[in-house]
């Protein structure tokens, strides 16, 4: 990439390799058919800005909610929902659905998540989903391991560690390899991260193993590069890079036109992020998080496709 090119047009150069390059494929629960491509990397230096794209507005109260809920290891969406945060609503609602053949609308369940703490409790949880897995992972012993504070408490004790990782991929509950009845209904898309620290700054490197481009990346890009600056403040260290590793990256047949408008606009600067205060894992919340400087391109509309995870037809 030339040096003087805008970081964001990493992004876009994969988006359009996929628009025009993609290889047609179709997921086998649902039809949906996508453009497909295999092995990619896109760098940013956090020092230069925080990577929140601008040839669409993305939504940053959604990143923030997100990565909180996660942080706090929680599992069921009543979180989001009660600060406005629908982006996981869709997979609840589906295994809702399937569990009581219900034909409620999902802007009904999704009152009855907000205004029933009973109905939220049995109906709102998402087992196993990714920040259950950081800070309580089921161990063959009982224990609930704690991924993240591990990593913490590593790079405090040997800044040069190797081993610093966090994954979400646990085959026990994954597809054909899970128990009957015990599959997470759900697909576990960027999977694994670690941590390093080089030139005394802290780094992250993200590998996700399926990436929507269009809708998922944008979201997973500010997500990840905010947990590096996270990591580095609770570190008392600066930020350095956030590196973006993808499997199959690919955009869905119904997201072609938005696709093509995001292409023909030009990225703006891109804003700064900072964190108010000091913080702990246990401690972080959201209202210290500032973003400035953030004048994007209005934002591009799509329909979310629900694909993925567990199939009956392939998996049982």
């Amino acid at each position: 990439m030339n040096n003087n090119k805008h970081p964001e047009y990493q992004y876009l150069d994969l988006l359009r390799k996929v628009y025009e390059e993609g290889e047609e494929q179709v997921d086998k629960g649902t039809g949906v058919k996508t453009y497909s491509a295999f092995g990619a990397q896109i760098r940013f230096d956090l020092s230069e800005g925080f990577p929140l794209l601008t040839t669409k507005k993305v939504y940053w109260n959604g990143v923030l909610q997100e990565l909180y809920w996660f942080l706090s290891g929680q599992n069921n969406i009543k979180y989001l929902v009660d600060n406005n945060v629908h982006i996981w609503d869709d997979y609840p609602y589906k295994i809702y659905k399937e569990k009581t053949g219900n034909d409620e609308s999902k802007d009904e369940f999704i009152e009855k998540i907000k205004n029933d703490s009973v109905f939220a409790a049995a109906n709102g949880v998402l087992p196993r989903i990714y920040g259950e897995l950081w800070r309580k992972w089921p161990s063959t012993d009982g224990r609930a391991i704690d991924q993240l504070a591990w990593v913490v408490d590593e790079l405090r004790k040997d800044p040069d560690a190797h081993n610093t990782l966090v994954t979400s991929w646990n085959p026990q509950y994954l597809y054909s390899m899970a128990q009957p009845g015990e599959a997470s209904k759900f697909p576990i898309c960027h999977n694994l991260y670690q941590l390093n620290i080089k030139k005394g700054k802290v780094c992250l490197q993200l590998y996700q193993r399926s990436a929507d481009m269009f809708l998922g990346v944008p979201f997973n890009i500010a997500s990840y590069a905010l947990l590096a600056i996270i990591i580095a403040k609770i570190l008392g260290r600066e930020p350095g890079e956030y590196i973006h590793t993808f499997g199959d990256f690919h955009i869905y047949e119904n997201h072609r036109e938005q696709v093509k408008e995001q292409l023909s606009r030009e990225p703006k600067l891109f804003p700064q992020v900072s964190i108010e205060g000091d913080i702990t894992l246990d401690s972080f919340s959201p209202s210290q998080v500032k973003l400035e400087g953030y004048d994007p391109h209005p934002p591009i509309k799509a329909e979310l496709s629900v694909v993925g995870g567990f199939n009956p037809k392939l998996h049982s």
